[in-house]
C-alpha cells in the first residue's frame, strides 16, 4: 500500500511537470485572442488534454503497441511513438519559431497585414499538441505504475491543477513579452527533445526543466534589476 502511494504522488509530480508545456503553449495561442475568448480557449484546451489522456488509459494495450517497430531508418528503429513525437517536436518547433519571428521581427504596419487567427483554427493546433502530450504521459505513466487507477487518479488531479494554474501563467505570459519569448524558446527545446526522443536519444527530463527553471530566474531578476533602475 505505501508503495502504490509513493507512485501516485511521483506520478502526478510526473504528470504535472509534463503537463507545463501544454499550459505554456495553450497560454501563447490564447493571447492572439481577443481577452474574452482566451480563458474559453484554455479551459476548452485543458478540458480535451483531460479527455485525451483518460480516453487513450482505456485503451492501454493500443498505446504500447505504439512502441512496437515499423521500420527501420539507418539503424534506427521506428515505431508509431516514434512517428508522433518526430511529427509532434517538428510541430512545435515550427510554431515556436514562427512565433519568436513575429514577435521580434514584424513591425509597424506589417503587423496590421498578418491575418488574425481564428479560434477554431487555434483550437485544431492546441489538439494535435494534446495529442502528443498526452501519449508521451501515458507512455510515462504505465511504465511507472501497474495499477490502472492509480493512472486515472494521477491523470485527474494533474490536469485539475493545470487548470487551476492555466489562467495565472497566461495572465503572467501576456502581461511580461520578455517572457513570452523565453517560453518560446522553452517550447523550442521541447520540440527538439521530442524528436530526440522520436530517434531513440533520452535527455534526462531533469537537464531540460533545471535549464528552464535557470532561464526564468535569470530573466525575473533582470526585470526587477530594470524596474529598480526606473
Amino acid at each position: 500500500m505505501i508503495d502504490t502511494i509513493i507512485s501516485l504522488f511521483t506520478l502526478i509530480s510526473l504528470e504535472i511537470v509534463l503537463g507545463i508545456d501544454n499550459i505554456i503553449f495553450i497560454s501563447i495561442l490564447a493571447d492572439k485572442l481577443p481577452e474574452e475568448q482566451r480563458h474559453k480557449l484554455r479551459k476548452l484546451g485543458i478540458f480535451l488534454a483531460m479527455f485525451m489522456r483518460l480516453a487513450l488509459l482505456a485503451v492501454v494495450a493500443w498505446i504500447m503497441k505504439l512502441e512496437q517497430t515499423l521500420f527501420t531508418v539507418l539503424e534506427n528503429e521506428i515505431s508509431g511513438k516514434d512517428i508522433i513525437l518526430l511529427v509532434g517536436g517538428m510541430f512545435l518547433i515550427y510554431k515556436s519559431t514562427k512565433e519568436i519571428y513575429h514577435k521580434t521581427e514584424k513591425e509597424g504596419d506589417e503587423i496590421k497585414t498578418i491575418k488574425k487567427p481564428k479560434f477554431k483554427d487555434l483550437l485544431i493546433q492546441v489538439l494535435i499538441l494534446d495529442m502528443v502530450f498526452s501519449i508521451d504521459s501515458i507512455i510515462t505513466a504505465v511504465g511507472l505504475v501497474k495499477e490502472l487507477w492509480v493512472m486515472y487518479v494521477a491523470v485527474i488531479v494533474s490536469v485539475g491543477v493545470m487548470f487551476f494554474a492555466a489562467k495565472p501563467i497566461g495572465n503572467f505570459i501576456f502581461k511580461h513579452p520578455s517572457f513570452k519569448i523565453l517560453a518560446l524558446s522553452f517550447l523550442i527545446m521541447i520540440g527538439f527533445t521530442l524528436i530526440a526522443e522520436g530517434f531513440d536519444v533520452a535527455i534526462p527530463k531533469g537537464y531540460i526543466y533545471f535549464s528552464m527553471f535557470f532561464a526564468f530566474l535569470v530573466n525575473v531578476l533582470q526585470m526587477k534589476y530594470a524596474k529598480n533602475s526606473k
